[in-house]
């Protein structure tokens, strides 16, 4: 929200995202419905615009009568105008992670379809981003002016009919879809004709509207789009605050730069402006810092950012990502505005006992407690069961290749961007929510021996012979170069059914004595009393065994090892 500097009109900011496949007409329509353009807008980057294709997240914007149902949402004074912000994301997949930045600002989305092609994998891609971050949606099938006169009409009735089946199953079921044509003729054409529909869809933008939920309270957050500085002035910071609110004189912090910066001035849209909160658009202009330095990135209250070597997330697979996901592997995790590489490691509850209660499904607001123990997966878990069921809860440990800085509980996406741009595949894997952070370099010394992660161990031997009612020999447990030490005292069971206690080696092969608390059962005794005696060639005895029609005894070793545990202690419950 802001007022002019008369404070006669008060301005209910809106903030649209318009994504799309990469060549549906994006940047064109934003065009045609804009009439200020800010800074960043309208493909600022000189690559993008050899090749017509939106590399950064544009911004532009339009201000409309305020439409009577948001007008007195205003409280005392009401509102007067509605700005429309409009955010053109890029189409192009290796730029999925723009997209995700600007989502997060998003109030309403437009999907942008070419109503030739219809649906496409990115569009496809859009949409489940839109899904994680958005509440409402228009879609707009564009370049009408490419179908036939004749066949236009029932061409836009069928791709509607498709849209809608399409949008079913997602929370988008019932939104409006709206046919235009922003740019008759191409990108080429001479701008001499008039866009068609667009009058049409500033009408349906300004009934989809609602007074978004804006918080000026809680510790500023700020993603920055652009920087430029300014002779004499200062150095300007565009871009749209997250949370929190800001005014002249504050102090702020630039934490990829490690700096803070006094705010000199603030302008929405060219008007200057005292201050501005959450939702809204602004050019912050700050004491004098190279503005290469920080072209996109966060600006945030000083010390209320945190940069992170590692993480603890709540973890959702994203239902249309094909194939497994498996721990140790590399992904691209986008987390605040920073997309990086890391390696994803799964855990989730131990299996339940007969008693307890069945798993949790799959939540984002699944809590953490380092108190708590977590069993270590190969990979992440799928819903059980015939007809799948809901995931059960589930976590990751994130561990960053370089740090990233970013609020707590944010948003975190992992996708696999390196999969092929044209292959039809969804390569956003798994949402969630940062729950913990490690902020130490030395992260895996000081902060992962907290995690309670185990992994199970089963191993399996024989009883060899046994010295008396007490005490037997085993084999096949141990290699011969395990130092037996670190096992003594383990409880193992025999297949018989006896437990026991591991006392230490026998002789230098492997083999292990092993102490019965309470003594061989008499039918254990039983199958050992009458035992076969080997020869060797010489004719000597060489060994005692049960009987040669006996099932051989087998002993059973449990235990569990905490996955981060520098000392590789093995526990027994």
């Amino acid at each position: 929200m802001s007022e002019s500097p008369d404070s006669r009109t008060k301005t209910l900011n809106f903030n649209v995202g318009v994504l799309g496949h990469v060549d549906s007409g994006k940047t064109s329509l934003a065009r045609a419905l804009s009439s200020t353009a800010s800074t960043a807008a309208f493909d600022k980057n000189p690559q993008s615009r050899e090749r017509g294709i939106t590399l950064d997240l544009g911004f532009s914007s339009f201000t409309v009568d305020c439409p009577d149902h948001l007008r007195d949402a205003g409280g005392l004074k009401p509102y007067d105008s509605l700005q429309l912000t409009l955010v053109d994301c890029p189409g192009h997949a290796s730029l999925i992670r723009t997209i995700i930045g600007g989502a997060q600002i998003i109030d309403l989305m437009i999907l942008v379809v070419d109503v030739v092609k219809g649906m496409q994998t990115q569009t496809a891609e859009c949409l489940l981003i839109g899904e994680l971050t958005c509440p409402r949606m228009v879609v707009v099938l564009n370049k009408i002016d490419l179908l036939p006169a004749d066949k236009r009409q029932n061409a836009v009735e069928k791709m509607t009919k498709r849209m809608h089946k399409t949008l079913e199953s997602t929370r988008f079921k019932a939104c409006p879809v709206i046919a235009v044509a922003a740019k008759p003729g191409g990108p080429d054409a001479a701008e001499a004709e008039e866009p068609h529909g667009v009058q049409e869809l500033i009408e349906l933008l300004k009934k989809q509207t609602y007074l978004p939920n804006r918080d000026p309270a809680g510790d500023l957050l700020m993603a920055v789009d652009h920087c430029f500085s300014i002779r004499g002035q200062g150095t300007v910071m565009t871009g749209t605050i997250l949370q929190g609110s800001l005014a002249v004189n504050d102090t702020v912090e630039i934490p990829v730069l490690k700096v803070t910066k006094k705010i000199k001035s603030v302008q929405m849209f060219r008007k200057p402006v005292s201050g501005a909160m959450q939702g809204d658009r602004v050019g912050v202009c700050v004491t004098q810092f190279d503005p290469k330095l920080l072209e996109r990135g966060v600006v945030c209250t000083p010390g209320s950012l945190r940069t992170l070597f590692a993480a603890v997330i709540s973890v959702r697979k994203i239902g249309y990502y094909k194939g497994p996901l498996a721990t140790r592997a590399k992904l691209h995790i986008t987390v605040g505005h920073e997309t990086v590489m890391a390696r994803v490691s799964f855990f989730g509850l131990p299996p339940p006992d007969a008693q307890t209660a069945p798993p949790e499904p799959c939540s984002l607001e699944a809590p953490f407690d380092f108190d708590r123990e977590y069993l270590y997966q190969d990979e992440y878990v799928s819903g059980q069961g015939a007809d799948g069921g809901p995931d059960p809860e589930q976590w990751a440990l994130l561990e960053f290749e370089r740090p990233v800085t970013c609020p707590a509980l944010c948003l975190v996406i992992g996708s696999k961007l390196d999969t092929d741009i044209h292959a039809n595949t969804c390569r956003l894997a798994f949402q969630g929510r940062l729950l913990q952070g490690f902020e130490d370099k030395n992260y895996a010394e000081s902060g992962l021996p907290r995690l309670r992660i185990y992994k199970s161990k089963q191993k399996e031997g024989q009883v060899e012979r046994v010295t008396d009612d007490y005490t037997v020999i085993g084999r096949s447990l141990f290699k011969k170069e395990t130092n037996l030490q670190l096992f003594v005292g383990l409880k193992v069971t025999l297949s018989t059914g006896e437990s026991g206690v591991i006392e230490g080696g026998f002789g230098q092969s492997g083999k292990f004595k092993i102490r019965i608390q309470e003594g061989l059962s008499p039918d254990t005794k039983q199958l050992f009393s009458s035992t076969s005696k080997k020869k060797g060639k010489s004719g000597s005895k060489v060994e005692e065994e049960p009987k040669p029609e006996s099932q051989p005894v087998s002993i059973q070793l449990r235990f569990k090892r905490y996955v981060f545990d520098p000392h590789k202690k093995m526990i027994q419950s």
